[in-house]
């Protein structure tokens, strides 16, 4: 399944550039031209990646930052600044913000490319590491009741979370939506006072070595 991605930047020229180059690589890509916009797309279906320019009408690219990072849902989806701004200073309010990578504009498409696919990848080997963490035995009927506070439904989630699996790869395996499955990582968060989703697969161990 093709990975998610989300390009925000107010210039329709370079937001088609980015996009066309993105998709080229086989990538699924989502746009917006401001920030206000880019937190709809992230609330109508969580990016594998986002993409965005710093300097935006309105709510610009560090206020964006700073609103992903502030939620459990959305405070580890990795984020690159792409951008004109190249001072040092620039570049160090932006990872102070916590942006995970910063490319100046005029942009190489390749670099681009490459810097994509490298937090990618890192992404699945943390997913990789979890699962084998956790274990990877699919849940059984007699396994699913683990958490008196999470439904049923919640806790086959959950521990799909645990086993390392994205939201995509959750939601093929439930045969459920994506929005549902982000849905219900959201509530379980929210029940269990979790800020994240490697919380969420720590407390799903710690509840199953109690048995």
């Amino acid at each position: 399944m093709a990975k998610q991605l989300l390009v925000v930047d107010d210039d329709p020229g370079l937001l088609l550039a980015v996009s066309e180059t993105l998709r080229a690589e086989g990538y699924d890509v989502q746009t917006a031209r401001r920030g206000a916009e880019a937190m709809v797309r992230v609330a109508e279906a969580l990016p594998d990646l986002i993409i965005s320019d710093i300097r935006m009408p309105g709510m610009d690219g560090y206020a964006l930052v700073r609103n992903l990072r502030a939620s459990p849902r959305s405070r580890l989806v990795p984020i690159i600044f792409l951008t004109a701004k190249d001072d040092t200073a620039d570049r160090i309010t932006g990872f102070r913000t916590g942006v995970d990578a910063y490319v100046t504009k005029p942009f190489e498409p390749e670099e681009l490319v490459a810097i994509v696919k490298s937090i990618l990848e890192r992404v699945q080997r943390t997913h990789s590491d979890l699962a084998r963490m956790f274990g990877e035995q699919e849940p059984d009927d007699s396994d699913l009741i683990r958490d008196e506070d999470l439904t049923d439904a919640e806790w086959r989630v959950a521990e799909a979370v645990a086993r390392g699996l994205s939201n995509k790869e959750i939601a093929a395996e439930l045969k459920l939506s994506l929005r549902t499955i982000e849905g219900h990582i959201s509530r379980i968060l929210d029940k269990k006072s979790l800020s994240n989703r490697v919380e969420l697969a720590l407390h799903v161990r710690g509840r199953k070595q109690s048995e």
